[in-house]
């Protein structure tokens, strides 16, 4: 075996304890030397926020957290961090709310710790993203990435079963990307592939049973493996795919990637078998797209993008938003029919094995 690659990591302290998350967060503030200290958590979360930040020294509470992070949003929050005289950022949440720290952080330099309640990942990458009328921007930045990371599984507790199956689908997305993102190389194929273990463990777990913390702890472990990897690997067709869905027709973010998912696999897992193995080994399977799809149905996972806000009219200007995103580096080429071949199954939630080219000639 030759091997040749460059992998860079970026420093964040995790940790990783549940029933720990307010002590851990003390310790954490107490040595970065915050004293004023700005909590984000969307108004849902906003006593479980009290709770894990009363022994703090918190300046001010923010609860304006949208979705797909909208630039007026971030410009409000901006301005609040510069009127309070904010030191540091607490994000309480999940990806919308790291999110928004993240717009903060991007301008101001100010530190983060976050206490992610979902399995979203984005506390562990340095990937930032903002939505202007309907285009959503992403980029990459090491000061966005937050210091430190708080993980208590006992904060995912109330997290309802459908989302916490659609965010664990998104941190799955998140290791089949890494596979052959732009910069992917073997670390990162590593803890994706060990991401995608622990989700086949937990997921099913937390859906027999939402109060085992034994599941719960699984997927929060996954989600850490999943955004590292993602992080490092860059962004592939997927999320190109998602974050035009997403920002351009305001869908929602977790399930829209949980419907996609098992489509780029169809499509890209015949041009990558090195890939496509590493994948079905983790999911204990003989085939990644068959494992995943055993899995889906064991959770009863989301299935067609038309169930949550998308007409089949969107789709010709999807496929114009798309295709100049999609990565050179992807397993196989993508032309304009083809993603809107991929965007129609996935709408109407036709069965990807039918929709996936070479996949005969692959058996």
């Amino acid at each position: 075996m030759t091997l040749f690659f460059e992998h860079e990591s970026f420093p964040q302290r995790v940790r990783f304890g549940s029933g720990q998350a307010a002590a851990m967060l003390t310790d954490e503030i107490a040595r970065l030397g915050a004293s004023r200290v700005m909590v984000i958590a969307a108004p849902a979360e906003s006593a479980l926020a009290e709770d894990v930040t009363a022994d703090l020294p918190v300046a001010h509470h923010h609860h304006e957290v949208v979705m797909h992070v909208p630039v007026e949003t971030a410009a409000r929050a901006r301005a609040t961090a510069a009127r309070h005289e904010i030191d540091l950022l607490v994000s309480v949440g999940g990806g919308s709310t790291t999110g928004l720290a993240k717009a903060i952080a991007l301008t101001s330099g100010l530190p983060i710790v976050a206490v992610p309640t979902t399995y979203a990942g984005s506390e562990a990458t340095t990937v930032w993203g903002l939505t202007e009328g309907a285009r959503k921007t992403t980029g990459s930045a090491a000061r966005v990435l937050p210091r430190a990371v708080i993980y208590d599984a006992t904060l995912t507790l109330s997290l309802p079963v459908p989302m916490s199956v659609a965010s664990g689908l998104n941190a799955l997305a998140h290791c089949v990307d890494s596979m052959w993102g732009p910069r992917a190389d073997p670390i990162d194929r590593a803890l994706a592939q060990e991401g995608i273990r622990a989700l086949r463990i937990g997921l099913p777990q937390v859906t027999a049973n939402p109060a085992d913390l034994d599941g719960r702890e699984h997927a929060l472990y996954a989600a850490y493996l999943s955004a590292r990897a993602f992080s490092s690997a860059g962004s592939g067709l997927h999320h190109k795919i998602c974050h035009v869905l997403g920002g351009t027709f305001d869908l929602p973010h977790a399930q829209t990637h949980a419907i996609v998912l098992p489509y780029v696999l169809a499509y890209n897992a015949p041009a990558a078998p090195e890939a496509e193995q590493q994948i079905a080994a983790a999911f204990s399977a003989t085939d990644a797209l068959d494992g995943l799809q055993q899995l889906r149905k064991r959770l009863n996972a989301p299935t067609a993008l038309r169930e949550y806000g998308l007409n089949r009219s969107d789709i010709e200007r999807a496929v114009d938003a798309i295709v100049p995103a999609v990565p050179v580096s992807n397993p196989r080429p993508v032309t304009a029919d083809d993603l809107r071949r991929l965007l129609d199954a996935a709408y109407s939630g036709a069965d990807p094995a039918s929709f996936a080219y070479g996949r005969g000639n692959k058996r």
